[in-house]
């Protein structure tokens, strides 16, 4: 395959598997070509023009030829200096997949956030009250984005001439669905029902075995679960810490996430919402595990490293 078709194919995959659906994704493109329109000629020379065919600004080929033909990957959940180079000291490796976003792909991380809003919209909590305690919450991770040495690894990809991608919200979507299809067929009544659940995955079982397993972060395992929520799997990064008491008002009860700050912790708890931490490293591992299968049945090479479960469901 050439590098440009495993980007297309994530890309896809991430617009199949996003939360706002197909029709919700094509807008964001949408809106993307809206805004390009009206750019000044001497503007447009700035504009990502890749958002006009990609609505995932954190999910990019980061350096290499789209030409290029890759057999073989090394992928994992970070890969930076020590990967890039571990890459080229194997030998035949053709491209470093990674999950984590580097380059622009990091330094527009914040853009992707605003799908957080969509999905508690789905579950109740009014489009308005979403977006305006998220909008506070991207501008706090624009500015914490901005002192980042963001190319340092793409640099490192361009000296050793080794093609570099990352699949950041594409293969998060992945994730968000393969969670929210496992809650809704499963009947989970109490807390820790939702507990087992993850504990039939392999990543879940794998992760435990290495000492960060899904574990409880607020409530007890005997609440019962109420409305279970899967909103803090994609959409970049983590959201707004005074949600909880809008998604508490809007009636649901708990939420799986990948991964929380003590300060969301203590706000879910205050608004009396259960909180299941899946994990992160794990979590990150089943949507690029979703992604790398695909890439496996075209006849691409997996080498797995840095932090990913790796679990192929190629049959």
């Amino acid at each position: 395959m050439k590098l440009s078709e495993i980007y297309k194919i994530s890309i896809q995959m991430g617009m199949e598997a996003d939360p706002r659906g197909m029709e919700g994704a094509e807008k964001a493109l949408q809106k993307a070509r809206q805004i390009f329109e009206k750019l000044e000629e001497n503007e447009k020379e700035y504009f990502d023009k890749e958002t006009l065919l990609n609505p995932y600004s954190d999910s990019r080929i980061l350096f290499g030829d789209p030409d290029t033909e890759i057999k073989k990957v090394l992928t994992g959940i970070d890969i930076e200096g020590d990967e890039l180079l571990l890459a080229r000291h194997l030998g035949d490796i053709d491209a470093c997949i990674a999950h984590h976003p580097r380059g622009r792909a990091l330094a527009k991380l914040d853009d992707v956030m605003s799908m957080q809003a969509d999905v508690l919209a789905q579950y109740g909590v009014p489009i308005n009250v979403a977006e305006a305690l998220l909008r506070k919450r991207i501008s706090e991770v624009t500015r914490g984005l901005s002192p980042s040495n963001h190319y340092r690894s793409v640099e490192i990809a361009r000296l050793i001439n080794m093609s570099y991608m990352c699949a950041h919200t594409v293969t998060d979507n992945l994730v968000y669905q393969f969670l929210k299809s496992k809650v809704d067929e499963s009947g989970l009544e109490i807390v820790k029902d939702i507990l087992d659940m993850l504990m039939t995955i392999p990543e879940y079982k794998d992760a435990t075995r290495r000492g960060s397993g899904p574990m409880l972060f607020a409530g007890k395992n005997d609440n019962r679960a109420g409305k279970i929520v899967v909103s803090e799997v994609t959409g970049g990064t983590v959201g707004a810490h005074d949600i909880y008491e809008k998604m508490a008002n809007a009636g649901i009860g708990t939420v799986i996430s990948m991964h929380q700050s003590e300060k969301h912790r203590k706000f879910a708890e205050n608004a009396h919402i259960n909180v299941v931490i899946a994990g992160h490293m794990s979590s990150d591992s089943i949507g690029l595990n979703l992604f790398l299968d695909k890439l496996e049945e075209q006849g691409v090479s997996i080498v797995p490293c840095s932090g990913l479960i790796r679990v192929s469901r190629v049959k």
